[in-house]
């Protein structure tokens, strides 16, 4: 995937999402540090708003409250009347598209960063909705390059039967960030480490883009879904088979490679 030219309009206003799922702790960790002190993620011009999404879920270190807040972000369910009979997230996602959208309008946040884990074995990954957004691509071939050679993975999710309306998805730019592998409701630090990296290249670019630095055209790999294939299942529609020691083992050697 290649990149050749980067938007003119100067980054503004960044958020940095963590607990849109509240078992996923080193997001979650360093919002709330920022919180606290976020000299680290101050950039000269540039607004940058750590933010909690979804405290209830985090309150109770589980995933969600009522239904995935990372699956609202639709014209469906954003458009609805205000109720306490709605779903927590969904009142949520409407409370948080006030705050940093409206989605799709020109008073958005320029940049939502999205902060989440993974018990997968995949690394550092950051996860592009869109292939033709020159910006974030070479956005993201900065950061793989300040990274390096510790590896970050592209995962591109623009299938239009797959991608769901996520709570980045407000932004202008909606980037997600997946470190792994960390078991649900656990902080390990070099997790934590990595992502706190990030962070940190993803906002050396924007100071650099807004300060003018010119990029020339770059290339990055990236891996696409396709399509979805599911356990087998039985009548009751219980998993009904485990995935093969040997292909376990060739998976976790091929997403470390």
């Amino acid at each position: 995937m290649t990149s050749c030219h980067v938007a003119d309009d100067p980054i503004k206003k960044v958020a940095i999402f963590g607990g849109t799922h509240g078992n996923e702790l080193t997001g979650v960790f360093l919002v709330k540090h920022w919180l606290e002190n976020g000299t680290e993620i101050q950039r000269t011009g540039l607004e940058v708003k750590p933010f909690i999404t979804n405290p209830r879920a985090v309150k109770k270190c589980t995933r969600y409250v009522d239904c995935d807040l990372n699956r609202v972000f639709d014209p469906e369910n954003l458009g609805k009347k205000m109720s306490e009979d709605l779903p927590y997230e969904v009142r949520r996602a409407q409370e948080i598209n006030h705050l940093f959208g409206p989605k799709d309008s020109e008073d958005s946040y320029d940049i939502i960063f999205d902060l989440h884990n993974t018990t997968s074995n995949m690394g550092c990954t950051l996860i592009l909705e869109d292939s033709r957004n020159d910006f974030l691509i070479q956005m993201f071939h900065y950061i793989k390059m300040s990274l390096a050679p510790l590896p970050c993975y592209v995962y591109l999710t623009e299938h239009p039967s797959l991608k769901y309306a996520t709570t980045r998805s407000i932004a202008k730019y909606a980037v997600g960030i997946e470190v792994g592998p960390q078991p649900q409701g656990v902080l390990r630090a070099d997790i934590l480490d990595q992502m706190r990296k990030m962070i940190k290249h993803a906002l050396d670019f924007i100071h650099n883009f807004n300060e003018g630095k010119e990029f020339p055209p770059c290339a990055i790999e990236v891996y696409k879904i396709m399509e979805k294939v599911d356990y087998p299942r039985n009548k009751s529609g219980e998993i009904a088979a485990i995935i093969h020691p040997k292909l376990q083992m060739a998976w976790s050697e091929n997403a470390v490679s």
